[in-house]
């Protein structure tokens, strides 16, 4: 009987692991929840309206149309039943001969899971939105203010976390404010919206060699944005943020607060961890063996976000792209092999280097200790792989039309104002 390929997730990891298979001599059943593949590194430019949710999404079943052996189911994986070959899913099971687990992350905030109402995060379609309509509307209560201090605190947005999700909410929302709408309004100059980038540790970008690191302080300085590096948020609510700093504690009167500090391991990964007997890390990502399979378990494989890798390395791989596409590939030849009888080696990852993008011709690459650099040399290049990595060409017309156009108009198509589903019918208040 034709092996059987359970892959749980559409993401990066999950995706490549099934074109991998593809018209290969087994059966794959891709399980998703949502029926699109997203481009994740692209979110935060939905969420500041150059962007619309189709142009970094892409349907799984359309990806896949042309490869007949494999199948896309859309329901949740809700269990394991790893010693009988099971899959628990939300309306049923299904048995495998070899298991993907790909799910990637969830956001994280360190406890304080109050804060997710009014300091909304960015890992899905439904947050950019929400983010997109946030940011919109504080530009039009602030139009309608009748104090000053109101007027400032609609002004004024806190993005807590200087990674690169941050980074580039912050750079984006500042261009937002000083050059897409500063001619659409009258009552308000938005060229004075102020961004404050707030983060806990002694730099931006701390994934990025400190070199880097300060280069991309300063473009965002010129940019407008206002850093607060080693500051830790220990409140927020729906009239600021307070933050905390080795002078003391202070309060920042801000009427929209991002999210970008932290992430953490799905649910999901818990579960099968439970099953596996497998330990995690902090994040509750789960340890893997040198072939990214789950000890005990020569069949069950962890990829992406989800995975612990740290074999031979002076810290686990980080929960990048690149990092699960290669671990996706692998993975694929892997399970081939065994299927043969081969012998297949240990997964070895190869760095092509991290990038992120701050503004308009502002940027950082990190391709090696002998290559970085930052500005427009680096931006251009975040252009290029951004647009590679995009999954369908469709996708990568599309995205480049609307870069171009924003190019040379300074304007971002995509500011809709949208209304909360939960009640359709009443004015959208943040």
């Amino acid at each position: 009987m034709t092996p059987h390929v359970v892959i749980i997730g559409g993401g990066f990891g999950g995706l490549n692991a099934a074109l991998s298979l593809a018209r290969r001599n087994v059966r794959v059943t891709l399980v998703d929840r949502r029926n699109v593949h997203l481009f994740q590194p692209l979110l935060y430019q939905v969420a500041t309206g150059g962007l619309s949710p189709g142009d970094i999404t892409s349907p799984l079943r359309r990806i896949l149309r042309r490869h007949r052996n494999v199948r896309v189911w859309l329901t949740d994986a809700t269990g394991f039943d790893l010693d009988n070959h099971l899959v628990q899913l939300r309306d049923g099971s299904t048995h495998y001969d070899f298991l993907v687990v790909a799910p990637g992350v969830r956001n994280h905030y360190f406890g304080h899971h109050d804060w997710a109402r009014v300091a909304p995060s960015l890992k899905t379609v439904e947050d950019a939105i929400e983010i997109r309509r946030r940011v919109l509307l504080a530009f039009e209560r602030a139009e309608l203010a009748e104090t000053d201090d109101e007027r400032k605190a609609w002004l004024t947005f806190a993005v807590i976390g200087a990674g690169p999700t941050g980074v580039e909410l912050a750079g984006a929302m500042s261009e937002l404010g000083r050059d897409t709408l500063r001619r659409d309004f009258r009552a308000i100059d938005t060229r004075a919206s102020r961004i404050v980038l707030v983060e806990g540790a002694d730099r931006t970008l701390p994934p990025f060699p400190a070199k880097l690191s300060t280069q991309c302080q300063r473009q965002l300085e010129r940019l407008g944005v206002e850093v607060r590096l080693e500051s830790r948020v220990t409140a927020i609510d729906g009239d600021g943020v307070s933050i905390e700093t080795a002078d003391g504690s202070s309060r920042l009167a801000a009427r929209t607060v991002l999210w970008a500090a932290g992430v953490t391991a799905e649910s999901l990964g818990q579960v099968l961890a439970d099953a596996a007997s497998c330990p995690t890390d902090g994040q509750g990502r789960l340890m893997v063996n040198e072939d990214l399979s789950v000890a005990g378990y020569h069949n069950v494989f962890v990829i992406g976000d989800l995975a612990h890798f740290d074999h031979g390395l002076p810290s686990p791989l980080p929960g990048i792209a690149p990092v699960a596409m290669q671990q996706g590939r692998y993975v694929a030849q892997h399970i081939v092999a065994d299927i043969r009888g081969a012998a297949s080696g240990p997964f070895r990852y190869r760095n092509k280097g991290q990038l992120a993008t701050i503004g308009r011709a502002a940027a950082v690459a990190d391709l090696g200790p002998r290559l970085r650099f930052s500005g427009y040399p680096a931006w251009i290049l975040w252009l290029f792989v951004h647009l590679m990595y995009l999954v369908e060409f469709q996708n990568r017309v599309m995205v480049l039309l609307q870069w171009a156009w924003h190019y040379i108009t300074w304007n971002r198509g995509a500011r809709i104002i949208t209304v909360p589903p939960s009640d359709p019918s009443r004015e959208p208040d943040p």
